[in-house]
Order: C-alpha cells, then sequence, then structure tokens
C-alpha cells in the first residue's frame, strides 16, 4: 500500500465533500464515510493482492489526480461536442455527461412510457434521496475501488424502469472527458422492475489526449422476470487511466447481459459481476479488448449462481498487437444449493507480436452435485496455413492478416443486439488493423 497515494485521495475527499451530491442527506453521508474508512484502511490494490498481481496501479501512485470543484464543469460545452462521439442511426435517448456532470444542453431524451425515468443522479440524490436508498450504498463485493467511487460519487446516469413497462430504443449514457489531471467518479444506477425491459449502451471517451483518471461504477438491479442489456464502450485517449466495476443482482426469471468493448486507454480494468439470486435466472457476459502500443487492459469477472436452475455464458476475445497485454479473470461460483446450474466460459486471446502478453484464469468453484459447467482458454497466434491459403487468392499479407482477426473479432462483435453500436465496434476494430481498409465489412 502507498500512504502517500491513500492520504492523497483522503485529503482530496475532505476538499470537496461539502459539495457532493447529498452532502445533507443522511444515509448518503453515511455511506461516504463508510466507503472511505474501508478505502483508508486498504489503499489502492498493489501486485501483492491476488487478483491484482498482473495489474499494477503505479500509475496512479504518481501523478496526483484531482477531484472537480462543484459545479457543473461540463455546462459551457460547445452544442457540437458530442455529435462525433454518437452512433450513426442510434435511435432511442442520450444522456450526456462532460468531466462527469451531467449537461442538459448536450442530452436528448425523447418520449418516454409512463414512470420511465432517465436522468442524472446528481439530481436524483439531491431532488428523490429515499428513491435510491435501498441501492446506493457500497455492497461489499464490490472493490476497493468500488469503496473510493462510493465516497467521491457526484454524477451519473440513474435509469428507472416501472413494472411491466419495456423501453423500446436504447439508452445511451456518453461520458466525455475534457480535462488533464482530473479524476472522475461516475456512479450509474439502473433499476428494472419486474417484468420491465431496457438496453443501455455506456460510452467513455475523450477529447484529444486527455490524461485523467476515470473510476466508475454501474450498478443493475433486475428484477424478477425483467430483461437487461448492457453495452459498455470503452475508448478513452492512450494517456488515460480506467477502472470501472459493472454489478448486476438478478430476480427470479431474469435475463441479464453484458458487452464489455475496452479498446482505449494506457490501463483498463473492468470488474464485471452477475449474481442469479433467485431461480431460473439467465446471465451472459461477453467481451472484446483490443490492444496496442504499451496498453494494458485487464477484465475480471465474477458469476455468482446462488440459487437452482440458472445458467450463464461468457464469451470473451482478446486482440493485442505491440507491446500491450491483456488480463481476463473469470471465476463462476455455484453455492449450496444451486442445482441443475447450467454454466459455460471461454476466453479466447490472438497475439499479433512476438512482445504482446496475456495472462488467462478461467475459473469454476461448484459446490453442488447436480450441475453443467464447462470452462476453457486459448492463446495463439494467426493460422499460418489459413494466410497462406488467403495470400495465394491474391490477398496481401496485410489485408489476410486482418481479414483473420477481424474473424475472430467477429464471434463476440455478432452477440451485440444494438446494429448501430455493433457496426461502430466494427469499425473501431478495421481501423486499427493494417489493411483493415480492405476488409469488406458486412451489410
Amino acid at each position: 500500500m502507498n500512504a502517500e497515494s491513500r492520504d492523497r485521495f483522503v485529503a482530496e475527499f475532505r476538499r470537496v465533500e461539502a459539495a457532493l451530491p447529498g452532502a445533507k442527506v443522511p444515509w448518503v453521508v453515511r455511506a461516504r464515510s463508510l466507503a472511505l474508512a474501508r478505502f483508508a484502511d486498504s489503499g489502492l490494490p498493489t501486485l501483492r493482492d491476488e487478483d491484482w498481481k498482473y495489474t499494477s496501479l503505479a500509475r496512479i501512485e504518481k501523478r496526483a489526480f484531482r477531484a472537480l470543484p462543484s459545479g457543473a464543469p461540463g455546462s459551457a460545452a460547445p452544442p457540437g461536442l458530442a455529435a462525433g462521439l454518437a452512433f450513426d442511426g442510434l435511435p432511442g435517448h442520450v444522456i450526456v455527461f462532460v468531466d462527469g456532470r451531467h449537461v442538459p444542453a448536450l442530452s436528448h431524451i425523447g418520449g418516454l412510457p409512463a414512470g420511465v425515468i432517465v436522468g442524472s443522479l446528481a439530481d436524483a440524490l439531491e431532488r428523490m434521496p429515499e428513491r435510491l436508498e435501498a441501492f446506493l450504498p457500497d455492497d461489499t463485493r464490490h472493490t476497493v475501488l468500488g469503496a473510493l467511487n462510493t465516497a467521491f460519487m457526484s454524477d451519473g446516469a440513474f435509469v428507472y424502469v416501472p413494472r411491466g413497462v419495456a423501453v423500446a430504443e436504447p439508452i445511451h449514457w456518453l461520458f466525455i472527458a475534457t480535462r488533464q489531471d482530473a479524476a472522475l467518479h461516475p456512479r450509474n444506477l439502473l433499476v428494472a422492475e419486474e417484468g420491465a425491459q431496457a438496453t443501455v449502451i455506456e460510452q467513455h471517451a475523450d477529447l484529444g489526449s486527455v490524461a485523467c483518471l476515470t473510476n466508475a461504477v454501474t450498478q443493475i438491479f433486475a428484477s424478477r422476470g425483467s430483461v437487461v442489456e448492457h453495452c459498455k464502450l470503452q475508448r478513452q485517449s492512450p494517456e488515460a487511466i480506467h477502472l470501472a466495476g459493472i454489478h448486476a443482482l438478478q430476480g427470479q426469471g431474469s435475463r441479464f447481459t453484458s458487452h464489455s468493448i475496452a479498446v482505449g486507454a494506457a490501463l483498463a480494468r473492468h470488474d464485471i459481476t452477475a449474481t442469479l439470486d433467485a431461480e431460473g435466472c439467465e446471465a451472459e457476459l461477453n467481451g472484446l479488448y483490443l490492444a496496442e502500443g504499451r496498453q494494458h487492459v485487464d477484465h475480471h469477472t465474477r458469476i455468482d449462481h446462488a440459487r437452482a436452475g440458472g445458467t450463464s455464458r461468457e464469451h470473451y476475445r482478446g486482440v493485442l498487437d505491440g507491446a500491450s497485454r491483456g488480463v481476463f479473470n473469470g471465476r463462476v461460483i455455484v453455492h449450496p444449493g444451486a442445482q441443475r446450474t447450467d454454466a459455460h466460459q471461454a476466453n479466447h486471446n490472438l497475439l499479433l507480436s512476438r512482445d504482446a502478453e496475456v495472462d488467462t484464469k478461467p475459473q469454476l468453484e461448484i459446490y453442488a452435485d447436480d450441475v453443467k459447467c464447462t470452462h476453457g482458454a486459448t492463446v495463439g497466434q494467426l493460422d499460418e496455413a489459413q494466410l497462406f491459403y488467403l495470400r495465394s487468392r491474391g490477398l496481401e499479407e496485410a489485408a489476410a492478416r486482418s481479414l483473420l482477426t477481424h474473424a475472430f473479432a467477429r464471434d463476440v462483435i455478432e452477440r451485440i443486439r444494438a446494429s448501430s453500436l455493433r457496426a461502430h465496434v466494427e469499425r473501431l476494430l478495421l481501423a486499427r488493423l493494417p489493411g483493415g481498409a480492405q476488409v469488406r465489412e458486412p451489410a
């Protein structure tokens, strides 16, 4: 533990705590205090921590990131700021945050079904804190970085979908960073009541080369019979640090799908958990990470089968070039009594250079005897026989390599249901590949 960095974060909290949303709400103040105490007790994770043995946070310890002052720093953002980051042809609702604060002038919320709320978490904490009390206090399953987020949470998206209501169009949360050395702690909350349906796209980007720290947490509560799809696209600049937690709690018969697409940041880490807390739940976790140069991208997942009859699927793929490094740690826990569990987990990695590296560790922990569980992982390079075949058909080497890499990644891309996001991710992939322009995008 680096005491200096720990003390710096604690001092930053004391500097801004009076201006944080909900500063006069007793349960919010208590939650922040407990979370800060948890962080102060342990500090930032180190390589000695088992879950962080491949991922160093030395970049954070060496740089003094500053929490932003109160107010809305993004309120003066130019009208076209978000235009280049929107998805072409994507219908739906867009709520924009600049440097961690909601900017209504850049947001567009269309017509919503009765009772649906799509807005700012900071606004909800000020106007209706009683609706959030059951959801926001820090969860012991969150990492210590999640506790740090609870202490500093300033704004984020709040979506509430009442019982039996389906939001037909996707809800796009767009987070744009513009300030150097800023420490941003967005907190997002999605609550889907019984039988509700919603799709959310969470995107993190920045303008230019912004060396900032993003420490985000997204909480999802999927009640009985609800259907929730969460798509995360992290495309921050190569100077940024992006740390995030996505945590879903599922009710009986609910279906939760997570897509995590990571293409940016010098250091990116996602902790994704799904707790199947009632019978008959279904969870699907998909991920694609593209890294080059000296990027480091880490996915830690945990699926808890806490009740009988649950089904889970994990499909993660990584494409690594240059001297980049990827980490995947997938943990599936079948708890006592969770009979008839059906779980499958797969992680496949493609190394495009000799200096790229990946550490993969799929895990199954089974404490029930009537289950069907499998897992597997692979690390490899492009198949020389396939390259030879494509070259023999007239393709240049760069185009042949791009075609095979594209085919490898499409297994995950095709699982994204939102067609505009799917096409956008495909374009990001092709832009990364030498000869990618020669690979025809599917119609």
